[in-house]
């Protein structure tokens, strides 16, 4: 049998190393999401307490989109959070 037809047997080599885990989140990730979580607080009890004067006059209702929005962005960070 020529040699070329004959396969190889490949030396056994040991397999790669995994990686200790997830990196974990930077020091600023925690502050951040309490923060966005509380600033969205705030703004909704500011609009719901001033009758729809504060915090922005022109977007009446929708300041509540805004305040549930932030709330929503720092929960969202809190999937992410290691």
């Amino acid at each position: 049998m020529p040699e070329s037809r004959i396969r190889r047997r490949r030396a056994w080599t040991a397999p790669r190393e995994k990686s200790a885990g997830p990196r974990p989140s930077p020091r600023w990730w925690v502050p951040v999401m309490l923060g966005l979580m509380l600033i969205g607080l705030v703004w909704i009890v500011v609009y719901y307490l001033s009758s729809a004067t504060y915090p922005v006059p022109a977007l009446g209702p929708w300041n509540l989109g805004v305040g549930f929005g932030v709330v929503l962005v720092g929960f969202a960070m809190t999937t992410r959070w290691r």
